[in-house]
């Protein structure tokens, strides 16, 4: 006959008053980015996207522009970092086109695909206006253009252009809304239009004000850092 032993390990409860305790910044945030010059664009590719930025989230008298909001500063640090170099994505093995519901198929990365389609957009735009870079056109111009390519009636060389119009547009939105300590929505302007309080500790003190103007003052993780 066997015969086994258990051991009973009694773990002694630690009664806590008067709530939680609270380790102050238990999560180490990312450093700010500073807009101390480009990191991946040269200087023609940032002045053809913050041109973009600009007509795809326009300045009125609503908000500031993707320009202003800094969309391309926001871009430019994306690309030079993990997301640029496509870190998290699997690009080994055939390379298939699929659904739309399949997400994107490329062997490349964004960085790649940013350098090759900024510069078939330069040559498009230099052939067709006289030598005028993107930046250089009119509003009008530039939306034309911008229809076009995002439609599929243009064709950019070398490029899948309505994936690249699609990135475009993602980092642009990604540029306007998220929180500054990444370079941009510039003075939390994105969300002070949409009313996102940001990184604030707690609503329980407003939780049930619902239908209310609260005049949140937007907090973002920069101020975390103080």
């Amino acid at each position: 006959m066997l015969l086994f032993a258990a051991t009973v390990v009694i773990a002694k409860a630690k009664v806590i008053y008067g709530g939680m305790p609270w380790v102050k910044d238990p999560v180490v945030l990312p450093e700010p980015v500073t807009p101390d010059g480009w990191k991946y664009f040269t200087a023609d590719e940032a002045a053809a996207v913050e041109a973009i930025a600009d007509r795809l989230i326009p300045h009125d008298e609503i908000s500031i522009g993707g320009k202003e909001a800094g969309c391309a500063l926001f871009i430019d640090r994306q690309l030079s970092g993990d997301y640029g170099k496509a870190i998290t994505q699997y690009r080994l093995g055939s390379v298939t086109p699929g659904t739309p519901q399949q997400g994107p198929q490329f062997s490349d990365t964004p960085a790649q695909r940013y350098r090759a389609g900024l510069g078939a957009l330069d040559a498009h735009c230099k052939k067709a206006f006289d030598g005028k870079a993107f930046a250089a056109l009119s509003a009008d111009q530039q939306d034309a253009l911008l229809t076009q390519i995002e439609s599929g009636e243009l064709a950019l060389e070398a490029v899948d252009s309505q994936a690249f119009f699609n990135m475009l547009l993602q980092n642009v939105r990604e540029g306007f809304f998220a929180d500054p300590i990444y370079g941009g929505n510039k003075n939390m302007a994105g969300w002070k239009m949409l009313g996102f309080p940001g990184a604030q500790y707690d609503f329980r003190d407003v939780i049930g004000r619902r239908g209310e103007d609260l005049k949140i003052i937007p907090i973002s993780l920069i101020n975390r850092k103080s």
